[in-house]
C-alpha cells in the first residue's frame, strides 16, 4: 500500500553539495512516498530513479515489486526532479553528481527519515540507468550500509550510443513533444532535462567512469539490461561483473533501456529469485 507522496523539509543542506562554496544555499524540499509502510518489521527497499526520473515516473513497478518482495519500499524524487526543489539555473552539476547522489544526498535523506543502521544492514537498493550507477557508487562507499543491490541498466563509464542517444534527446525536447510528456512528472522541467542533459553532452563528461570503484562492493549484487537499449551496451554489466565477482548477470531479450516497463514480470521474477536466494543463505 502506498502513502501519499510528503515533503520532507531537507535542513542539511546535503543535497546541493554540487552549489560553489559561496553560493546562498537554503532548505531543500525533497518528494518521497513509503510504500507498505504498515510493513514496519520488513527490509526496506529503496529505489532510485533515472536521469529523468521521479517519484511520479515509477507509476507503480515499485509497489508491485514491494508486494512481490514483502518489503517496505521508499521513492524519492532527487533534489531537481519531481516536486523536490529544483536545480537553480545558474548551477551546472559536476561531473561527480553522481558520486555526489550516493555518499552525501541518500545518506542525509535516510537520517532525515530515521532510517537506523540496523535498518540499513537490510535494507536493498535499486536503482535504475544513473539511479543504477548511483546504486553501485553508494555500494562502494557504504559496502555495510546494505543487504543489496540491484542494478538496471547502470552506467559504468561513458558510450557513443549512450551520448548519442541524448543527444537525440535534446533534439525531441526541443523540437517535438517530449518536454510536454515531461511537464506531467516535474515541477521546473528544464530544471530536471538540461541538468541531465547538459552534463552528459559535455565534453569534461566523456572521460568519466567508475569502473575502480566497484572493486569495493562486498554486497550481493543483481545486474540487469535490455538487449535493445539504445543507451548503453552490454559491456556496462559485463564490466561490472569483471570487477564484482559475486554479481549476477540477467540479459533480457526483446527488452530496451527501461525493463521495468518493457518486461515488469521478466524482471520481478529476476529480482524476487535473487533477493530471495540471498535473504535464505542470510538466515541460513
Amino acid at each position: 500500500m502506498a502513502e501519499p507522496v510528503t515533503t520532507l523539509r531537507d535542513a542539511s543542506q546535503s543535497a546541493f553539495a554540487a552549489l560553489p562554496a559561496n553560493a546562498q544555499r537554503s532548505a531543500l524540499d525533497i518528494e518521497y512516498r513509503w510504500l507498505n509502510a504498515h510493513l514496519a518489521d520488513a527490509p526496506l527497499a529503496v529505489f532510485l530513479h533515472e536521469g529523468l526520473g521521479s517519484v511520479a515516473m515509477w507509476k507503480d513497478w515499485p509497489q508491485t515489486l514491494c508486494e512481490r518482495l514483502a518489503m517496505r519500499g521508499l521513492v524519492y524524487s532527487r533534489p531537481g526532479y519531481g516536486r523536490s526543489t529544483p536545480r537553480p539555473r545558474d548551477v551546472k552539476l559536476p561531473v561527480d553528481f553522481m558520486s555526489v547522489q550516493a555518499r552525501d544526498v541518500l545518506p542525509a535523506l535516510l537520517d532525515a527519515l530515521d532510517v537506523n543502521a540496523a535498518e540499513r544492514k537490510r535494507m536493498w537498493v535499486i536503482g535504475h540507468s544513473d539511479g543504477g550507477s548511483i546504486t553501485l557508487l553508494y555500494a562502494a562507499a557504504f559496502p555495510d550500509a546494505l543487504a543489496g543491490a540491484v542494478v538496471i541498466a547502470p552506467h559504468v563509464f561513458v558510450e557513443d550510443i549512450s551520448v548519442d542517444s541524448i543527444a537525440e534527446a535534446k533534439t525531441a525536447y526541443e523540437q517535438a513533444d517530449l518536454r510536454s510528456k515531461l511537464a506531467r512528472h516535474h515541477d521546473d522541467v528544464d530544471s530536471a532535462f538540461y541538468g541531465w542533459n547538459d552534463i552528459w553532452l559535455s565534453n569534461a563528461f566523456r572521460s568519466w567512469q567508475i569502473i575502480d570503484e566497484l572493486d569495493c562492493i562486498r554486497c550481493p549484487l543483481l545486474a540487469v539490461q535490455g538487449n535493445d537499449d539504445h543507451y548503453g551496451t552490454m559491456a556496462q554489466i559485463d564490466t561490472i561483473a569483471q570487477r564484482a565477482a559475486q554479481t549476477q548477470l540477467t540479459k533480457l531479450d526483446h527488452c530496451g533501456h527501461s525493463p521495468h516497463r518493457d518486461a515488469p514480470h521478466v524482471l520481478n521474477d529476476a529480482i524476487a529469485a535473487f533477493v530471495g536466494k540471498h535473504t535464505r543463505s542470510a538466515l541460513s
